[in-house]
């Protein structure tokens, strides 16, 4: 249930450490303009006015640098951050106080009319920075999609998934593997990097193999070589 136009300016103001109150969000926030631009333009597209609510999406997206079909669905409390470049499309469906950043991509599959081609996106989901969600399937509640991540699955509640090629790397808050480092700046494991850290010990492992073989070559060789001395002397 939508709660309203300052409903979503205060709960922007409360989780933006930037924000010096709501009064700045209404005025000076494109997230927020994008916002009441949108609730227009999905009022006429409910009514069938499909040139209208377009033409105040279009003028909207030049306004404000987000674009939003006025057919899509969004709940209360949707927080854009910064929000230049992010394209949300006509099926998408976005649920109660999420955090979408710039250059976000909600996007869509197929060319079939009338059918769902964009992804749903839960409650309280956060999304992050230049990420590419394609597709009609569900992002699960409280999840976190990393930035610059492509996602074309679906993805578990209480998940989080990060990669040019997303991976779940947590579930229920646990993560799916043990990497040995994390080296990102978010407190997200990197796929890759644990990729790489597993062939490097793969590789360690090798060359410690390859070092006691021959080494214990070379033990044995050491005898034979004393025996063929010993028996050249003889003769």
């Amino acid at each position: 249930m939508k709660k309203g136009l300052m409903y979503d300016a205060r709960s922007i103001a409360s989780r933006d450490p930037a924000a010096k109150s709501t009064l700045e969000v209404i005025l000076l926030y494109p997230g927020f303009h994008a916002l009441v631009y949108h609730r227009i333009a999905h009022w006429f597209y409910k009514k069938k006015r499909f040139f209208i609510a377009r033409f105040i999406s279009q003028f909207a997206r030049h306004f404000t640098g987000i674009e939003i079909h006025p057919g899509a669905k969004i709940g209360s409390g949707l927080f854009i951050d910064h929000g230049m470049g992010v394209v949300i499309g006509e099926s998408a469906e976005i649920g109660d106080n999420c955090t979408i950043y710039h250059g976000v991509t909600l996007g869509g599959t197929g060319k079939d009319k009338g059918r769902k081609r964009h992804p749903t996106v839960g409650n309280n989901v956060l999304i992050g920075a230049g990420a590419k969600v394609l597709g009609p399937f569900k992002i699960g509640d409280n999840s976190t999609i990393g930035a610059n991540t492509f996602v074309s699955f679906e993805v578990e509640p209480f998940s989080t998934v990060v990669g040019v090629k997303g991976r779940t790397v947590k579930k229920a808050g646990k993560r799916v593997d043990n990497p040995s480092e994390s080296l990102d700046q978010i407190h997200m494991p990197d796929p890759l990097s644990q990729e790489i850290c597993k062939l490097a010990n793969r590789l360690q492992h090798l060359e410690n193999m390859i070092c006691d073989i021959g080494r214990a070559s070379s033990e044995n060789s050491q005898p034979l070589n004393k025996k063929n001395e010993n028996n050249t002397i003889n003769k």
